[in-house]
């Protein structure tokens, strides 16, 4: 066990949680509370807060252990997955993240009832949740690697352990805590990456990456050191991962959760240059970590989960490991933190305010979220311990989403038509399942075919045909239901406020 490093990077959380919890908490004493406090912020994030949260609700296990695990089979080609959260955020910061906050809604499904009614909005919502939750269960597995480093304990008691500390990261003052966490652990994170990536390099022969370089050539494996890989692995992951991410989370109500409480529309299109870089370069630096690792025997032997992580604290300053251990460990748990907050802020207003106490105060909102968190929490430490490969868990989850994204933006700027939207969900979701748990591909002959496309492909479809064929509404952003809802919303806002919705 590195008792020194485990003891500075559990001192870092304790004092950085607690201490930003208790500060907030004191701000809010004897303030009125203000709708959507907890899960929302109160409306009031700068754009430091939700750059830094939109960065960090994606920047958790699967870009950190999930890339340095896929190294090792895709080489330099895995940081196609941090490419593709950089095209999500841009079309996030510059559509779907101003519709959620110019709409005023606290969940994603909500959006879902204004288009297509009340049923609608319950179905969507229980999925959303399951899948939020799917990916909070990877999330908790990345803690658990983490914590196995630093402790020597199985990736199941690690598991444990880490997630106990993500409950806590976010149930103290909810999403305020979480804005104002991320930006000073996007400051420690970057800082100790590009230190780390500067002392391995000088802790390899050659005081370079050259060794690394040369193990690759003399395999024969030149593709390894290519971010472009091998055609197969542009069709099969490069693409695939970019339709997935940018079809789901552009619609997940965790990644649009932060965008949701941002103070303005104006202030949403601003975090897009600071969250996009973000996350684009830390793949890069994923790669590099992950491939200097299965190129040193003694690392290579522990297998891709935790060889990475394990060369780090071998390798490095003790300080330096403890600094960038506690940066990777406190994104995955901001990821965590929003993967919890999701489901648990869809129960809380999507069913129990939704359906059972519509005149529930924000007082007692908050308390079911809390309940909610605590919940969801304790189901992923749970199925954690299954650990399965990182990458591929995410991209079957991210499937679900993908006829969500078209069903809303279809809705939203095309036309509505309860029926096509109750068709198109109902028939990629069959499909994508179908693709994973019967011998379907394999009959096909396309069994290496990812579910994102099929998906995607019976979505499309589906939606366009049916679409085209009905005699549906018109869309929302086109109907006097969407202007007098924005005029109702700009009513409720600061003159400044206001100012910037109408233009935007």
């Amino acid at each position: 066990m590195k008792l020194g490093i485990l003891v500075a990077v559990l001192l870092y959380l304790l004092v950085l949680v607690v201490g930003v919890g208790t500060w907030l908490a004191r701000r809010a004493r004897g303030r009125a509370a203000v709708q959507g406090e907890f899960a929302l912020a109160g409306r009031s994030l700068s754009t430091l807060e939700v750059a830094a949260t939109l960065a960090f609700s994606v920047l958790g296990t699967a870009h950190i252990l999930g890339v340095f695990e896929l190294s090792w089979t895709l080489g330099a080609a895995a940081v196609w997955f941090s490419l593709a959260h950089v095209v999500l955020l841009v079309v996030v910061c510059l559509s779907t993240g101003l519709w959620v906050r110019r709409l005023g809604v606290s969940t994603v499904p909500e959006i879902l009832e204004l288009l297509y009614g009340e049923k609608m909005r319950v179905v969507v919502s229980c999925v959303m949740a399951g899948v939020v939750t799917g990916l909070l269960t990877v999330e908790t597995q990345g803690l658990g690697i983490l914590m196995a480093t630093m402790t020597g304990w199985s990736l199941h008691q690690g598991a444990v352990a880490g997630g106990l500390i993500g409950i806590l990261y976010v149930i103290v003052a909810g999403m305020k805590e979480v804005g104002y966490l991320n930006v000073i652990n996007a400051t420690v994170k970057y800082g100790g990456l590009i230190l780390a990536t500067l002392f391995l390099a000088a802790s390899l022969p050659g005081g370079n990456f050259e060794s690394v370089r040369s193990f690759y050539l003399h395999r024969g494996e030149p593709q390894m050191l290519s971010i472009y890989g091998t055609p197969q692995i542009l069709l099969s992951f490069a693409l695939a991962s970019i339709i997935a991410v940018l079809f789901s989370q552009g619609i997940s109500q965790n990644l649009l959760q932060p965008a949701m409480g941002a103070r303005d529309e104006a202030t949403i299109r601003r975090a897009l240059w600071i969250a996009a870089p973000l996350n684009g370069m830390f793949g890069v630096f994923a790669v590099v970590i992950g491939l200097t690792a299965r190129s040193l025997p003694q690392f290579q032997a522990l297998g891709p989960k935790v060889a990475a992580t394990s060369m780090l604290v071998a390798l490095l300053p003790p300080w330096l490991a403890a600094l960038l251990l506690a940066s990777f460990l406190t994104a995955v748990l901001s990821t965590f933190a929003m993967a919890c907050l999701a489901p648990a802020t869809l129960f809380s207003v999507d069913i129990f305010q939704r359906l059972y106490r519509p005149d529930a105060t924000e007082a007692e909102v908050k308390r079911a979220t809390r309940v909610a968190i605590l919940a969801v929490g304790g189901s992923a430490i749970g199925v954690a311990s299954a650990l399965p490969p990182i990458l591929a868990a995410v991209n079957w989850l991210f499937s679900w989403l993908v006829p969500v994204f078209w069903v809303v933006v279809f809705g939203l700027c095309w036309k509505r038509s309860a029926g096509v939207a109750a068709l198109t969900l109902g028939s990629a979701w069959v499909v994508n399942s179908a693709w994973s748990f019967t011998s379907l591909p394999a009959l096909l002959g396309v069994s290496a075919l990812p579910n994102v496309y099929v998906t995607l492909a019976v979505t499309l479809a589906v939606s366009v045909v049916g679409n085209a064929c009905s005699t549906g509404s018109e869309a929302y952003f086109s109907s006097g239901a969407y202007r007098t809802r924005r005029a109702s919303i700009s009513l409720r806002l600061p003159e400044t406020v206001r100012m910037t919705a109408k233009s935007g």
